[in-house]
């Protein structure tokens, strides 16, 4: 909040807080047109009417009111006139209050931007007075924009120094550069009220700004021969005159065919007091050198007039033109309008027709089955049922296939199209050349040539010259012999040491497995007091971990005996009764049956 309240503020107000603090954002905007009943529920300039103005404020309901002003007033509840009603509830609420907390903020900040946030809204209704066509419509953002600026003349008239904020503002000196009548009459009016209540609002702006206003001002009187232009415009630079001494060196000297202007075209038009006025001020202040300024003022009125006849002659020239780009696109934009709802119309149509069709074949396909299920005997329902969904089954099946396959012939088609003309160009290609073959003669056989003898003998001796640069590593009989004995004998002695090396690992393996075997049955081993003949039987007789360990050993013989033969790959050398050692680790695994081995 801006500030707490000092005193009990007022029950409407706290109401009102509690309500926006509760509701949706689209239904704020409605809720703060109920300020307007709070204040005229006080009389104007009464201490009630201090107290509720600074309860708004300091419950931030005047910031609400900002806020909502910066929206995009065509999707607001209500429009462009709860927009309307708003800006003018937030200039009630800024006139009469007096800020004691934090006053700076208030004066520098707040108003400034109530200000911009007005201009702005005045912009968009003057746009939309602007592109209206109906004149209901027209009136209504008339009367829309007429008490923006009300209120705008409102609050400055409350606050003098938001004169300056109004004038140096971009959007006021848009609303200013319009031709149209109506709005430039009102905004000039404001011109008015800010230069009645504050005169000197002229020599704080800066010098561009009061430049701008100036120059727009004598365009008005020169650009229109509309009456109510010029009198609002001639008020203006007269009021601008009388309180502004100064300005009237700057009308003359920047404006040196001003007075022609006003004398001749616009003497008559029904405001001839105030230009008589203003032309007195000027004449009263080029009273020196009156000859040159005569001089002057006549070579600026024939150049004035040369270019205003050049101008209207150019403008007569396209305005034929003109006239016929704009019905081209007046009757093209109405036809596609026409098109547009006829279409939609149509569309609205077919769509209700078939809703009636579906309607219409749902009924009766009920009734149908309604008569039949009369006509069937009740045993026979189920069996009926059951047919009728493999038919409807079946209808939906075949409807989707011949969908299916159309939708795929359409994606197709492109590539079917591009397929046969490639075999239309092929078959043409295959003709034309197979005529051309036709048409060729054919050549006589040609027997290759014999080499001579001087050509024989070049090749042996490019041969012979190859071999003696590139003589071939020749080795004797005699050493590749040794050299393979060499290598057997290496192979036999490698092939005996893996041997006595497997049978040495067989016995250690053998050795562990029986240690193994004893140490379980001794841990299983019954006491002594519940020993029985069998229990001795094993530990003192091994036929029984013998005829394991060879049952064992004969089925993995089987198995090696009856791998296929790329599993025996590099067992050449090997004996026939040596046990690979894949076989072996097995044969040597299974012999000590609960027993753990350790290696």
């Amino acid at each position: 909040m801006a500030g707490a309240p000092r005193a009990a503020a007022d029950p409407q107000v706290l109401a009102l807080a509690a309500q926006l603090t509760e509701s949706s954002e689209q239904d704020i905007p409605l809720l703060l047109l109920q300020l307007k009943g709070i204040l005229n529920s006080a009389s104007l300039g009464s201490e009630e009417s201090k107290k509720i103005k600074q309860d708004i404020y300091d419950y931030d309901l005047t910031r609400y009111c900002l806020l909502v002003l910066r929206q995009d007033h065509s999707r607001l509840r209500g429009g462009w006139a709860t927009a309307t009603q708003l800006a003018e509830i937030l200039s009630r609420c800024c006139v009469g209050l007096e800020v004691k907390e934090d006053p700076e903020e208030f004066y520098k900040t707040f108003l400034p931007s109530a200000i911009d946030n007005l201009l702005v809204l005045g912009r968009r209704l003057q746009a939309r007075f602007i592109r209206a066509m109906k004149d209901e419509e027209k009136q209504d953002f008339l009367h829309w924009f007429r008490t923006v600026t009300d209120a705008i003349c409102w609050l400055f008239g409350g606050h003098l120094q938001l004169g300056v904020c109004v004038l140096q503002n971009d959007h006021f000196l848009q609303l200013l550069i319009t031709d149209d009548v109506e709005t430039a009459v009102i905004t000039m009016s404001v011109l008015h009220n800010i230069l009645r209540v504050n005169s000197s609002v002229l020599y704080q702006v800066d010098e561009e700004t009061l430049h701008s206003v100036l120059d727009e001002l004598v365009y008005k009187l020169s650009s229109t021969t509309n009456p109510v232009v010029g009198n609002a415009a001639t008020k203006l630079l007269l009021l601008v005159a009388k309180f502004c001494k100064q300005l009237v060196k700057l009308l003359t000297a920047r404006y040196k065919g001003l007075k022609g202007l006003l004398s001749k075209q616009w003497t008559g038009k029904g405001f001839d007091g105030d230009l008589s006025q203003l032309l007195d001020l000027l004449y009263l202040e080029q009273s020196n050198g009156k000859g040159e300024i005569q001089r002057q003022h006549q070579a600026a009125c024939i150049i004035q007039a040369m270019w205003r006849g050049f101008q209207t002659r150019k403008r007569l020239k396209k305005l034929p033109q003109a006239v016929t780009t704009l019905q081209r696109s007046f009757r093209a934009k109405r036809e596609q309008e026409l098109q547009h709802l006829k279409k939609q119309k149509e569309d609205e149509a077919l769509k209700l027709q078939m809703k009636l069709q579906r309607q219409r074949a749902m009924r009766h396909f009920h009734e149908r089955q309604l008569a039949l299920l009369e006509t069937i005997h009740a045993s026979q329902v189920d069996k009926y049922m059951e047919g009728m969904e493999e038919k409807s089954a079946l209808t939906i099946q075949r409807f989707w296939r011949g969908y299916r396959a159309r939708r795929n012939f359409h994606q197709q088609r492109q590539s079917l199209k591009e397929y046969k003309a490639a075999v239309v160009i092929q078959r043409a290609a295959c003709k034309f050349l197979e005529k051309l073959r036709r048409r060729r003669p054919l050549s006589p056989w040609k027997e290759p040539k014999a080499l001579t003898d001087e050509r024989r003998l070049a090749l042996l001796q490019k041969v012979d010259d190859y071999i003696k640069l590139h003589p071939a590593s020749q080795m004797s009989e005699e050493r590749s012999k040794e050299l393979h004995m060499q290598a057997q004998e290496k192979l036999a002695q490698f092939l005996l040491r893996n041997r006595l090396d497997q049978r040495a690992a067989q016995r250690r393996e053998t050795l562990l497995a029986q240690v193994n075997t004893d140490v379980e049955l001794l841990m299983n081993a019954p006491r002594l007091a519940e020993t029985t003949e069998k229990d001795l039987d094993v530990f003192v007789s091994r036929s029984v971990p013998v005829a394991t360990k060879a049952r064992q050993s004969h089925n993995t013989m089987l198995k090696y005996t009856h791998c296929p033969w790329w599993k025996k790959l590099g067992d050449e050398f090997t004996e026939d009764d040596v046990i690979p050692d894949d076989a072996l680790n097995a044969e040597l695994g299974t012999l000590f049956i609960g027993g753990r081995k350790s290696i």
